[in-house]
């Protein structure tokens, strides 16, 4: 992509983060959006869950980049808290669709953020962007933030979903924890371990919505995950080889129940999800194994 304005919101998280230290190093402005008074040209207000966007602040943007939304596992699952990460993904989705399908010229493509949970708990199944979502909170969740973004395609404007997986990276994510119990020696599997994870370096992670920005013709969901997933037993082992610490301390599935409640689920959940369209589309990974994506991080 030639030097664009781009928007993104969930800029201050992980991802986002991540994405607009690449994209201002490439020389593009990056418009963030802020749930307060924006300051100066580089801000732009926006409320996701009162569905409002200061869609003045748009003009312009080559692209749109929705990546926003409270974490899945930042706190035990509550109705409460369930009801605030739908709300922060759905109507904060909705709201950015509606802005982007309102502007007199709208961006060339919106990027939306989505999650490998549209599938579920896929056992040792192989699952690619043509199977159907699964069963519970978050595959429905998925659906639903997937849908959210209609205004946009109905306008016309080239739409991706980016089914992402669990984000190799140390500032944050699963690995944002697990990486401090692994260099104190405290690390293990979780439950059986024979559950799969299927991960994603955070600079392919990247690299991977850049690539989907940049091309055109490229639209619907894109399994955001590296090609070969590994289990939790499998991961465990390739932590304690990197990091050169002992592997001792499996955490009990019953142990995980108690402590997350609902959420140990998705924890305990097995998801083989393999990149296919991405792939298929030409995109290369720079840390496709397990081991080059933990020492990357």
């Amino acid at each position: 992509m030639e030097r664009s304005r781009i928007a993104v919101a969930g800029a201050s998280g992980l991802i986002g983060s991540a994405l607009v230290r690449s994209l201002r190093a490439d020389g593009h402005e990056v418009v963030r959006l802020v749930r307060r008074a924006a300051h100066g040209t580089g801000e732009v207000c926006w409320d996701p869950e009162g569905q409002y966007v200061d869609t003045a602040g748009l003009a312009g943007c080559d692209a749109v980049v929705n990546l926003a939304g409270a974490g899945i596992g930042d706190r035990r699952w509550t109705a409460a808290y369930k009801r605030e990460i739908r709300d922060s993904r759905v109507l904060g989705t909705a709201a950015l669709a509606e802005a982007v399908a309102a502007l007199p010229e709208p961006p060339r493509v919106f990027v939306s953020g989505s999650a490998m949970g549209f599938y579920g708990d896929t056992g040792d199944r192989v699952v690619d962007e043509d199977a159907p979502p699964g069963d519970g909170f978050l595959p429905s969740l998925c659906v639903e933030w997937e849908e959210a973004a209609a205004p946009a395609q109905e306008a016309g404007v080239r739409t991706v979903f980016t089914r992402t997986g669990l984000v190799v990276a140390r500032g944050g994510g699963a690995w944002g924890r697990l990486f401090p119990l692994f260099r104190a020696g405290l690390g293990g599997r979780l439950g059986d371990g024979r559950q799969y994870w299927s991960f994603i370096a955070l600079h392919d992670e990247v690299a991977a919505i850049r690539f989907l920005m940049d091309t055109e013709g490229l639209t619907g969901p894109f399994n955001l995950t590296a090609p070969h997933p590994l289990t939790n037993g499998e991961i465990t082992a390739a932590m304690a080889r990197v990091l050169r610490r002992p592997a001792l301390f499996p955490v009990p599935s019953p142990v995980l129940r108690a402590a997350l409640g609902e959420m140990a689920g998705d924890v305990l959940g097995s998801q083989r999800v393999v990149p296919k369209r991405l792939l298929e589309s030409g995109f290369t990974f720079a840390f496709p194994g397990i081991e080059d994506a933990i020492r990357a991080a």
